[in-house]
């Protein structure tokens, strides 16, 4: 084993699950990382971040997080809607009016971040190159017509949901969504977080090993289909432009010590230390349940805000108010409001689950066990 890091004094049980995960020959590189409040309770690395196990995994490693980008995306959003440039109850058309085509015109700003919009994808084909052209891809996404009707519940929308949040951005800020996030959230904090990765972090970006069996989908439909099974759903993941590209779905990088702080503005109702992202006003706007039930893409039932899940099943804690979200592989971040703890997992062996995770799942009870 070549754990580094730390736990705090009372958290020694998520260190032994941590190394547990590597000992049951689970894992290959990873790292997790929790914040209580404003202290850094544990910030744990393990294994390689190459796939040939000659690089380990450091401190300033960095791991594509895939959908748990969506939560930190949709904090960027919610600083436009207190500050007056987005309305979560006005229709995406009144910022963006070629949305309006094909029956669109009525859906909402939060339907949209609620996967709501039917538009997890696209039924015919595309170029798939169009997946690195953010504005050309949310043209084409705007001609498209619903899936499935207004208020007929959610339908996860893997990639297209970052297209249509930095698409909103795009039209009412001078600065792109990875931008602000930069410039106002992650520098001004010293947070490793990047959505629109420059060239120059490349080299830190761990290796990724593929999973060796295919991805469990509870579905066989057309939105299902459209969301991820045709050859045009989306862009090869881990090319120098899949990396610099903006894509607030799908391809945030950052260590888990900054992903985990990042989410501590859920866990803290809108701070981050002692910057205040929004107010807690916005926070209850960003967070509350939007739509909740079965799922046309996701197993069992789940609940969304305005871009984040709800911890419906309870797989981030026995909170149901913890707000969370999974990544393609495995990752995952939570931010628990009931008790300011954030947790965030990263790691390089592809898993095949699309929400719950055993490894992570047994750092997390860990976790909640020492509280």
């Amino acid at each position: 084993m070549n754990t580094t890091g730390f736990t705090a004094a009372g958290f020694e049980r998520v260190r032994e699950a941590f190394d547990q995960n590597f000992s049951d020959g689970l894992e290959h590189g990873a790292s997790f990382a929790a914040w209580l409040g404003d202290e850094l309770i544990v910030d744990l690395r393990g294994g390689y971040a190459d796939r040939a196990g000659a690089q380990a995994w450091n401190e300033l490693t960095l791991c594509p997080v895939y959908s748990a980008t969506k939560p930190v995306a949709a904090l960027i959003v919610a600083r436009l809607v207190e500050r007056g440039g987005l309305d979560y109850d006005a229709p995406v058309a009144n910022y963006w009016p070629e949305f309006a085509a094909n029956g669109k015109a009525a859906i909402t700003v939060a339907e949209a971040l609620s996967h709501q919009g039917g538009l997890p994808g696209f039924p015919d084909p595309i170029d798939p190159t169009l997946w690195l052209d953010p504005p050309a891809l949310a043209a084409e996404l705007a001609t498209l017509p619903p899936m499935w009707g207004r208020g007929e519940g959610s339908g996860y929308h893997p990639l297209t949901w970052g297209y249509i949040a930095a698409e909103l951005v795009r039209r009412v800020s001078t600065r792109s969504l990875g931008r602000i996030l930069r410039e106002d959230v992650c520098v001004p904090l010293d947070i490793d977080f990047w959505i629109g990765l420059p060239e120059s972090e490349h080299g830190r970006v761990a290796e990724l090993l593929k999973p060796k069996a295919a991805a469990e989908f509870p579905h066989h439909n057309a939105e299902t289909r459209a969301a991820f099974l045709t050859p045009w759903a989306a862009a090869p993941r881990g090319s120098a432009e899949w990396r610099k590209a903006e894509i607030p779905s799908a391809n945030g990088h950052g260590t888990a010590v900054a992903m985990a702080r990042l989410y501590s503005a859920f866990a803290q109702k809108g701070r981050i230390g002692d910057a205040r992202i929004f107010a807690p006003v916005t926070w209850d706007e960003l967070t509350r349940e939007r739509v909740s039930g079965e799922d046309r893409v996701l197993p069992g039932r789940v609940a969304f805000g305005a871009g984040v899940m709800r911890n419906l099943p309870l797989i981030y804690g026995p909170n149901p108010a913890t707000l969370c979200h999974s990544g393609w592989g495995g990752s995952g971040a939570f931010g628990d409001p009931g008790n300011g703890l954030a947790g965030a997992y990263i790691m390089n062996r592809q898993g095949t689950h699309l929400l719950e995770d055993a490894r992570r799942s047994r750092i997390i009870d860990a976790l909640y066990a020492c509280l």
